[in-house]
């Protein structure tokens, strides 16, 4: 007797089942899309930063992908991170004080302060990273730059501010501090040549003297201040005193040109002029004693002899005018 299969089909699904059904389905497309935007990103670098960019593997490693100088991001990609390096300049100080202080050529110890002036090329952020950074994603840009700067320039440009100074005696070092600061930037620009450092610029200063040096060079400015002074009031006097022999050099010419010019005729010319000026005048008294010739008073040294001796003349008696009758 042949066996008979009878096909058996499915129940018709209930309404609320569909709902469920579909309520499923909406939530596994739900979770898969934020799954996928988990794992979507939209790197930003700021201005004045090159953005080292790399993208990221479920299964793997992550690989470079590119560079961007912000302000700008990469917009919404897969798997994207960044390393925002600092491609503006930074000023880092080195001291030479104290027990670090530099033994110049005619062994003086000398302290000074030394500025470097430095950044990072924009178009070698790529070798910057890779090469010379030791830090990863996420951590502090002004970090990185730091960290490189201790791991690749710190000692380099310690070490050649110790043989620019040695070569110089103590005394020369602080009138040729732009000199050993040239020569410090070439040797640190020649040591970085292929490298993502760029030295923009190496200042020296500071300069600190033995505390016995310090006050030997004040004595001896103080001591040369006052022999210029000393020499200026010197100078002043002279010229002074070159002033009073001039002065007086002046009056005894003219005495002597005076003397030259008073003669006894233009005295006596003198005396006419003035009586006549009197004797226009009414307001005056006029009493005549006339004692030279022709009446005319005699000018000259009252106890010696006059200029000319005239004949005498009788004195006429003093007449007063009459005021009325």
């Amino acid at each position: 007797m042949p066996v008979r299969f009878a096909m058996l089909t499915p129940p018709a699904l209930t309404p609320r089942l569909r709902r469920g059904a579909t309520i499923l389905v909406a939530a596994a497309g739900l979770l898969t899309v934020l799954a996928v935007f988990q794992f979507m990103s939209n790197p930003y670098t700021p201005a004045g930063y090159v953005g080292y960019i790399t993208r990221g593997a479920l299964v793997g490693k992550a690989k470079y992908v590119g560079l961007q100088t912000g302000p700008t991001s990469t917009g919404l990609g897969w798997l994207l991170r960044v390393t925002n390096v600092s491609i503006t300049p930074y000023t880092y100080g080195e001291e030479f004080l104290g027990q670090n202080s530099v033994l110049s050529q005619d062994n003086l110890n000398v302290g000074f302060r030394i500025h470097i002036v430095w950044r990072v090329r924009p178009d070698r952020v790529q070798a910057f990273v890779e090469r010379y950074s030791t830090l990863g994603q996420g951590e502090n840009p002004e970090q990185i730059v730091r960290v490189a700067y201790q791991n690749y320039l710190q000692e380099p440009l310690r070490t050649a501010a110790r043989n620019a100074v040695q070569q110089l005696k103590g005394m020369d070092i602080k009138d040729k501090i732009s000199d050993i600061g040239r020569s410090i930037q070439e040797q640190l620009a020649a040591l970085v040549k292929d490298t993502p450092f760029d030295i923009i610029s190496v200042v020296v200063g500071n300069i600190q003297y033995p505390p016995e040096v310090a006050d030997a060079v004040a004595k001896k400015l103080a001591a040369t201040q006052n022999l210029e002074r000393t020499d200026t009031e010197i100078k002043i006097a002279q010229k002074e005193a070159e002033k009073r022999v001039a002065e007086a050099r002046g009056i005894a010419e003219a005495m002597t040109i005076i003397n030259q010019q008073l003669t006894p005729s233009y005295l006596q010319y003198e005396a006419i002029k003035a009586q006549l000026a009197m004797a226009n005048s009414q307001n005056h008294t006029i009493i005549y004693v006339p004692v030279g010739a022709m009446g005319v008073p005699l000018v000259g040294d009252i106890m010696g002899s006059t200029a000319a001796t005239p004949p005498a003349v009788s004195p006429i008696p003093a007449t007063t005018p009459k005021t009325g009758q």
